[in-house]
């Protein structure tokens, strides 16, 4: 029997309630051009408001855009900087580091531009919608429990082994399919539309994101600020059995702060699902690719570039946690994580988490920076968070359930 038709009564019966789990994505913005200019790389200074510590929603996101279409952004802006930031659930080519020629300046909560920030010129934003559709996921995950959400989320490869960055909102679910207590499954999917190809095991969650947000692991909307919520999964192997690609397509990670700027003109994409069903959600998922720009820095609490919001685009709906937030230069420099409340996508704020932050937040919580996962020896990486780490974050997951 065809591997297909083995796994299609396990996600048949939970088709049904997939959108009860969706994240929110969405970009805002200005009217864009499809190539739109890339603002001068004169020094210049911005502010960064400090994120209001009350916890908003998490949602996931869908779409039925035709593949490789890039929506324009929807003329609305909303402010949001001293509000409540919400959150989306969701669920990358090995280059040479890009040279730094003037390195970043936070003093007294203000962030400075790196001047000239690549030797080579940006690209078309036709290239750079190719570059982040090759490298985005759908991570679907499916259950015949009842107390369990089915859910769908993004996610973005950042490394020719298939490393996958998401948010931990989104990973949880991954890990707790690791334990056979639970009937859970969760397939990496890809393409327009969406088909099963792959599964994953997790190569790193932070435990401090577990540890406090566990209770909500059966809420259909779950709520957070967007800190600590990154998690890296693996491509393990494919679910027809047949040998997984040498190399992934990957979207490089550009960590260093402020490489993003006010006003600079960037690419989200994902696999939004809100405003579809089950069934269009499993059988005919596509991504949505938005040109939006950057409207405001935010941070937890230091001063430092943390989330970005880019406003109220087409992703700003839930199933699109997790998805990629990409500069002219195709470098990754933000992925999806919360959204404001709002009855349409054009209502909303879409935020996205940094690569500084995620970069600076995963040596603290883990030893080593984000860069050592994408070159170190993964399988002892992943042998090493398995056996100190993931039984434990396992248990809190499980005592959650009915």
């Amino acid at each position: 029997m065809l591997p297909f038709i083995k796994t299609f009564f396990v996600y048949i019966g939970a088709i049904g309630m997939v959108l009860g789990a969706l994240l929110f994505l969405e970009n805002t913005g200005p009217d864009p051009a499809l190539n739109p200019p890339i603002k001068n790389m004169l020094v210049s200074t911005g502010t960064i408001p400090v994120i209001a510590p009350p916890p908003a929603t998490q949602g996931t996101a869908t779409s039925t855009a035709p593949e490789n279409q890039i929506l324009s952004d929807i003329p609305n802006h909303a402010v949001l900087s001293s509000k409540t930031p919400n959150t989306a659930e969701t669920g990358l080519i090995v280059a040479q580091s890009p040279p730094t020629t003037v390195e970043s300046d936070v003093l007294d909560n203000t962030i400075m531009r790196i001047q000239n920030p690549y030797t080579s010129p940006p690209f078309p934003f036709e290239t750079v919608n190719e570059n982040a559709r090759a490298a985005l996921v759908n991570i679907f995950c499916t259950t015949n429990a009842t107390s369990i959400h089915p859910i769908t989320a993004s996610g973005v490869i950042i490394d020719p082994r298939g490393i996958i960055l998401t948010n931990a909102h989104v990973a949880q679910y991954v890990l707790l399919s690791q334990s056979s207590r639970v009937n859970l499954k969760c397939i990496i999917r890809q393409g327009a539309p969406a088909r099963s190809l792959w599964e994953a095991e997790v190569l790193y969650i932070p435990p401090v994101w577990i540890e406090k947000h566990a209770k909500d692991i059966l809420e259909k909307r779950s709520t957070g600020t967007g800190e600590h919520d990154y998690a890296l999964l693996r491509i393990a192997n494919t679910i027809d059995d047949s040998p997984t690609p040498v190399s992934f397509p990957y979207l490089f990670p550009d960590t260093r702060e402020g490489i993003g700027f006010i006003d600079d003109p960037m690419l989200a994409a994902s696999y939004p699902a809100e405003f579809i069903s089950g069934d269009t959600a499993y059988y005919s998922l596509y991504p949505i690719s938005s040109i939006t720009f950057i409207k405001e820095f935010l941070t937890f609490d230091k001063g430092t570039v943390d989330v970005i919001s880019i406003g109220g685009v087409a992703g700003a709906q839930g199933g699109s946690s997790g998805g990629a937030v990409v500069n002219a230069w195709s470098r990754l420099v933000g992925i999806i994580s919360t959204t404001s409340e709002g009855a349409t996508t054009a209502e909303r704020d879409l935020r996205a988490l940094t690569l500084s932050y995620i970069d600076k937040d995963i040596k603290t919580q883990s030893g080593f920076p984000l860069s050592e996962f994408q070159n170190g020896n993964i399988e002892s990486l992943i042998d090493d968070f398995n056996s100190r780490e993931a039984p434990a974050l396992i248990q809190l997951l499980l005592n959650e359930l009915p």
